[in-house]
């Protein structure tokens, strides 16, 4: 039995896409770029969370101690870009929520590249993140972020690590 669009509509309800940003010392410009997708449910109804884990072969299936779910969340960049987008774009969500997926393969496919790695593409990616998730939110804004990579003594590069 193939399920992949009964995936589909289950994390069009429980599901999310994210791009969070983390500032940090050891990447680029003062911030570390995280995508993730994750699904969540009771841990009495989990079944499809394990299904997922072993459909994709990644991921991680952890307890949410934040309302008490058990969380499916996969945040390897690889795996984005190789399993999660390709399911997701084969078989499309019916809500809004679709246009965080195309926002957030864009996304993926930038950092692929290592755009991440230079103003320019941060910035994009930035932008296209703040785009996703309209009722969600952050710690930080789109707007601060992106000050602090034009602030000339606010840019932080760590040669070793620019990722």
């Amino acid at each position: 039995m193939d399920i992949s669009s009964y995936i589909s509509g289950f994390v069009d309800g429980e599901g999310c896409f994210c791009v969070s940003f983390q500032p940090s010392k050891r990447h680029c410009f003062g911030w570390e770029v995280r995508p993730s997708f994750s699904v969540s449910q009771n841990q009495d109804r989990a079944q499809l969370l394990y299904i997922l884990r072993d459909r994709w072969k990644c991921g991680t299936i952890r307890p949410d101690r934040s309302d008490k779910t058990i969380k499916f969340e996969v945040r390897a960049l690889l795996d984005l870009n190789e399993k999660v987008v390709p399911h997701f774009l084969r078989y499309p969500l019916i809500s809004k929520k679709q246009e965080d997926v195309v926002l957030f393969s864009e996304i993926c496919s930038l950092m692929k590249v290592k755009q991440h790695r230079n103003l320019q593409g941060l910035s994009q990616i930035v932008n296209l993140a703040m785009r996703m998730n309209s009722t969600g939110k952050r710690k930080y804004t789109g707007s601060e972020i992106l000050t602090s990579l034009h602030a000339d003594e606010g840019i932080v590069y760590a040669t070793g690590n620019c990722g």
